[in-house]
């Protein structure tokens, strides 16, 4: 897809850009805990302010559902982002109307404020015309630097790029261009890990996946399900046993595509799920016993996974391949990533991955910044990895 970027947009000086950005983070006792998603903004508001445009900040924060919220407003993250930039930030009580027009009208080139909580409006999530109108007026462009919003038509991701001449961030644009490079006119062989807990969350992931790349990695929980299904017994692990049949299924497809799928022949089980247990051992998948759980996939598979994607030039990783979160069913997990982050650092391989889970167990391991592209999107990543359309992307499209 061709978009348009902030290297389109020409002289902004005292020009009112209205950007949609995510500020939504985890607070506790009403102090930021996270301020990854902040950060991520800050290439795009520090450029706009630069090149003197008056920066408009549309978000949302939490679920009001059209209330107003005093605990979900933006407010409250005002004072934290106004560190993060490293300048001053005003804060807006509304993202549209008179209160806000008003407030607007005596800011200065260079000036940057947060306008309030967008799902403060019952019209938002509904993508109303009438309200993206209401927000447009208090702008004269558009830039949408909120990929993690893009799959959700809404009036300040979707119907208001359709009002103002839109552009796409810097955090949009590398996004776009990663994932383009990824699965979009990726460099073959492709390769795709795809973990965690069920396979159900998954599902079209998969069946899309299997048609795009030619290696799948299954790990997590989910590898369970397709162990069963080609009749492995799998003991107490984590397994969706009403899915091995469309686990089937997808292993069908991937045949009928030439596409390799990977499962884990030898697995790390315990017989209860906690650190360093006593019981823990390494054993080939079939001598899973009856009251011991997978937790991990184990080292000799993760070599020969290693191995093939030695042979790749592409990577997509989405989801861990054990309880990363527990030593040492971590060991997977990180020793793959080790492997995907030297061969990108070579330059052998294009490396993305997206998720919650995915960025926690890359950070866990080390490597997150050694990989090409780390999305902190979670359903709009997941939601590409499907193959859908994301509504706030298609409507940058020029």
């Amino acid at each position: 897809m061709t978009f348009k970027t902030l290297d389109d947009l020409g002289d902004v000086t005292g020009k009112r850009v209205l950007v949609r950005v995510d500020l939504n983070v985890p607070m506790a006792d009403l102090k930021v805990t996270d301020d990854t998603r902040l950060r991520a903004t800050l290439p795009t508001v520090t450029e706009l302010a630069d090149r003197g445009a008056i920066v408009l900040l549309l978000a949302h924060f939490g679920r009001p559902k059209g209330e107003q919220r005093p605990d979900m407003s933006l407010s409250l993250v005002t004072r934290a982002y106004e560190d993060v930039l490293g300048r001053p930030v005003r804060f807006i009580g509304d993202c549209q109307g008179e209160l806000a027009a008003a407030n607007i009208a005596d800011m200065q080139a260079g000036d940057v404020a947060i306008l309030e909580n967008t799902r403060f409006h019952a019209g938002e999530e509904k993508n109303d015309p009438a309200l993206a109108r209401a927000i447009a007026a208090l702008g004269d462009v558009y830039v949408n630097d909120a990929f993690s919003a893009a799959h959700r038509a809404h009036s300040s991701t979707e119907a208001i790029a359709h009002i103002l001449p839109a552009y796409a961030g810097r955090a949009m644009e590398a996004e776009l261009k990663a994932l383009q490079k990824a699965l979009g006119a990726p460099e073959r062989p492709v390769a795709a890990v795809v973990g965690g807990a069920k396979v159900s969350t998954k599902l079209e992931v998969l069946r899309h996946l299997v048609t795009r790349v030619d290696h799948l990695i299954i790990g997590g929980g989910m590898a369970n399900t397709f162990l069963a299904a080609r009749g492995v017994a799998v003991g107490k692990s984590l397994c969706e046993h009403d899915l091995t049949a469309t686990a089937l299924e997808i292993l069908d497809a991937a045949d009928r595509a030439d596409c390799t799928v990977h499962l884990p022949y030898d697995v790390v089980v315990a017989k209860e799920f906690a650190a360093n247990p006593p019981s823990l051992r390494t054993v080939n998948v079939h001598e899973v016993a009856a009251d011991e759980m997978i937790l991990d996939v184990g080292p000799a598979a993760v070599e020969a996974l290693a191995d093939a994607i030695k042979t790749c030039r592409t990577l997509v990783w989405n989801g861990p391949l054990g309880a990363f979160e527990t030593i040492p069913f971590d060991a997977a997990t990180v020793a793959l990533a080790q492997t995907a982050a030297a061969l990108t650092q070579s330059g052998g391989l294009v490396s993305v991955a997206g998720g919650g889970d995915t960025v926690a167990a890359l950070n866990h391991a080390g490597v997150a910044d050694d990989f090409t592209f780390v999305s902190t999107a979670g359903g709009a990543f997941l939601e590409w990895m499907e193959g859908k359309e994301l509504p706030g992307v298609k409507a940058l499209e020029a």
